[in-house]
């Protein structure tokens, strides 16, 4: 029997002192009445009366209100920073906050419940001797590998298989996983002609034996 009279008095309004209850779409002021709340977008500016209704004040720009309420004061607008690799894919109104996400070149760390980012890092930068496996994404960061023997990489984007020096040439520089293998010329074999010469000799000879014999 009590707690039907409690249900009773509660319709009716005559205990609302303690606030529980209120609707739910009410909320209670600081007299202890059961207010209507404002509406999304707005916050309380005046608590109602006996006399007249709750006063909303719209949210100011960079704040927004997200829920029917009771509060004073809207919340503030997420700054979606392009310094921290940060982009406004959804801007903040008087109803929704903003939605950032990560900019190009850049992967998010921490995902929000909304789905959006408040932390980016760059992507990383695959070295020397290296290629990219997998091209980072928004969500994800770059994948690099290791060149295979006989492959190099000098920028660290994609390996490319060692130049193979031609038959007129020869290798100077072995290649590395970084820098390619070095080819130049061959050097060229000199021959020395000695027939002419032993006969110009076996001429000089003769010429310096007939005078000696005369």
């Amino acid at each position: 029997m009590g707690g039907r009279l409690l249900v009773f008095v509660c319709v009716f309004g005559t205990i609302v002192a303690s606030g529980f209850c209120c609707g739910a779409k009410e909320f209670t002021s600081s007299d202890g009445q059961c207010c209507p709340m404002c509406n999304e977008g707005t916050t309380v500016r005046r608590e109602c009366t006996i006399e007249s209704g709750t006063q909303c004040s719209p949210c100011a720009t960079g704040t927004f209100m997200n829920q029917p309420n009771g509060l004073r004061a809207c919340f503030p607008c997420v700054f979606c920073d392009t310094g921290q690799g940060l982009f406004a894919k959804q801007e903040c109104t008087a109803k929704s906050d903003a939605v950032c996400d990560a900019l190009r070149g850049y992967f998010c760390r921490s995902l929000t419940a909304n789905g959006g980012c408040s932390w980016a890092e760059k992507h990383s930068s695959c070295v020397p001797g290296q290629s990219i496996k997998e091209a980072g994404t928004t969500r994800s960061d770059t994948v690099c590998e290791d060149c295979e023997d006989g492959h190099f990489s000098p920028h660290g984007v994609s390996c490319t298989v060692w130049t193979k020096c031609s038959e007129t040439q020869m290798k100077k520089e072995e290649g590395t996983s970084s820098s390619d293998v070095v080819c130049g010329s061959a050097p060229r074999h000199h021959f020395t002609l000695l027939a002419p010469t032993i006969g110009w000799c076996f001429t000089v000879f003769g010429i310096l034996k007939k005078s000696l014999c005369s």
